[in-house]
């Protein structure tokens, strides 16, 4: 089960990235002046690139439901950094420029990590589902801390407003990705047992909230100050959630939670690392001369 949830977060992680590059690509021909709340989605949901990036995110969704029904929450979200991986040689063959031997080296430091934090660390399952009275605290500081974000970016401009956006849209995807798993669970029990579940609704809202605010950030500023907050926030709210609210374990001793904290750091300095370059791969828009 490990090793088909890991191959799945995988998958997940090539169709986000796929998905990525046209969002992305969308978001960056709207003009400034657009690049705001309901002007930008406007002209997003116009955009045939926006359109195909949607659906290779619905795909990207689903097959990490997958991975989050088979396997931990610790084992599949920090998988799912591999995106900027494959998202940078896509957007390099994009516009025609050459990886460079920075690029390549934090790769091989990802996937090195990656790979001995999953040795290392032996993500354990927990619970698949939890009380609403244990979610609760956890849900209010979320909350909170999404809240404060969003305030202080409409008090910012260009890339501190989009840091901010970016910031709020990874605790909003962390939980999403906390969610996906419980609601996975409730899918078994039957479309009852689906429909009346609360994390079911949650689950709609936060992908809601986290879409908006995602796109907003992407049109608020350069994305290098934008998609490294997404890419690295999501996963360590993730993980954390698993922890806090799900029970989940990372099964070491001694010496070898040192050597985790270091893989988790390094897993984090890399993904920084990759969702810079991939930013800054991602073309420009083209001005429009008006004779």
């Amino acid at each position: 089960m490990t090793l088909l949830a890991g191959a799945l977060a995988v998958l997940a992680a090539l169709l986000f990235a796929i998905a990525s590059v046209a969002q992305r690509g969308a978001a960056a021909d709207v003009p400034d002046e657009e690049a705001r709340g309901g002007r930008l989605i406007a002209r997003l949901v116009r955009s045939p690139r926006w359109w195909a990036g949607t659906v290779g995110d619905t795909g990207g969704f689903v097959v990490q439901a997958a991975a989050l029904g088979l396997g931990a929450l610790l084992l599949v979200q920090p998988l799912l950094v591999t995106t900027v991986l494959f998202a940078l040689p896509l957007e390099a063959r994009l516009t025609g420029r050459r990886i460079g031997r920075a690029e390549v080296v934090w790769a091989g430091v990802l996937v090195a990590a990656l790979a001995l934090f999953v040795v290392v660390g032996e993500p354990a399952a927990g619970a698949d589902r939890a009380p609403l009275r244990t979610w609760a605290p956890s849900l209010v500081v979320l909350l909170a801390l999404v809240a404060a974000c969003v305030l202080l970016a409409g008090r910012r401009r260009g890339p501190r407003r989009a840091a901010m956006l970016a910031v709020a849209t990874g605790l909003v995807y962390g939980l999403v990705a906390a969610l996906t798993k419980s609601v996975v669970d409730a899918l078994g029990d039957g479309p009852v047992a689906l429909l009346t579940s609360w994390e079911t609704w949650a689950l709609v809202a936060a992908v809601a909230g986290g879409t908006f605010l995602q796109q907003t950030a992407f049109g608020a500023g350069p994305l290098a100050a934008s998609l490294p907050a997404v890419t690295v926030g999501e996963p360590v709210v993730a993980a954390v959630l698993g922890v806090v609210v799900l029970s989940e374990q990372v099964r070491a001793d001694g010496v070898e939670w040192g050597l985790i904290a270091v893989l988790v750091a390094l897993m984090i300095a890399a993904t920084a690392a990759l969702s810079r370059s991939s930013a800054a791969a991602t073309p420009a828009p083209v001005p429009v001369e008006v004779p």
